[in-house]
């Protein structure tokens, strides 16, 4: 008998009788964690909650995870990796583009920003999330996009001379700035001129 998520859909089947291995079992935890995550928030991350969905056990939990607040990163990343593929399609502009418009979407559009916010800030004080959140996400996220800037700097496309870290500081942190002072709106057309801007500069053109 299948689990039920809180949106009704159903958690991947169970075996019958005996063990299940255990990436199975940290799949089915993964995935109800994530589903308390997007449907209620940080807050309803709890070791009892995730283990009552995913018909684990609590020990399992402490097993594998320090805290719930490492397992609800862990659940982010899960949920988000393939919306958030980085395309690398010999352009690094058009990649740039479509990468930063998937993230702004999943952001704005998805319900994730609000997510994302609250392990940021959760993170400041758990020392668990923290180090999970960095090595499930922020970490890996970084070294893909740096490793598309580096090879568009081997292409030819981009200049040396400059660093690839503060480039993308400039095209992601902003977003992270929009998403967590919203003064301004967080769209595809700002991601748009983020790209631009960060590639061509603001200085006028060389006559």
């Amino acid at each position: 008998m299948s689990i039920k998520t809180l949106s009704g859909e159903a958690l991947p089947e169970r075996r019958g009788r005996g063990r299940r291995p255990a990436a199975e079992v940290r799949g089915r935890v993964v995935a109800a964690a994530a589903e308390l995550l997007f449907e209620q928030g940080l807050p309803a991350v709890t070791f009892d909650k995730v283990a009552a969905l995913a018909g684990s056990s609590k020990t399992t939990l402490y097993k594998w995870w320090p805290s719930a607040g490492a397992l609800a990163a862990e659940a982010y990343f899960n949920r988000v990796e393939h919306t958030l593929e980085f395309p690398d399609t010999g352009d690094i502009e058009a990649d740039l583009r479509t990468q930063l418009r998937a993230f702004v979407h999943l952001l704005a559009e998805e319900g994730a920003g609000t997510v994302i916010a609250e392990l940021i800030g959760a993170s400041q004080t758990d020392p668990a999330l923290r180090a999970a959140f960095s090595a499930a996400y922020s970490r890996p996220r970084r070294d893909l996009a740096i490793a598309a800037l580096q090879r568009a700097r081997d292409r030819g496309q981009l200049r040396g001379g400059f660093s690839l870290d503060v480039i993308v500081d400039q095209l992601w942190g902003a977003c992270y700035h929009r998403l967590v002072i919203p003064d301004e709106p967080l769209t595809v057309e700002f991601a748009d001129e983020l790209v631009r801007n960060a590639l061509h500069g603001a200085f006028p053109a060389p006559r």
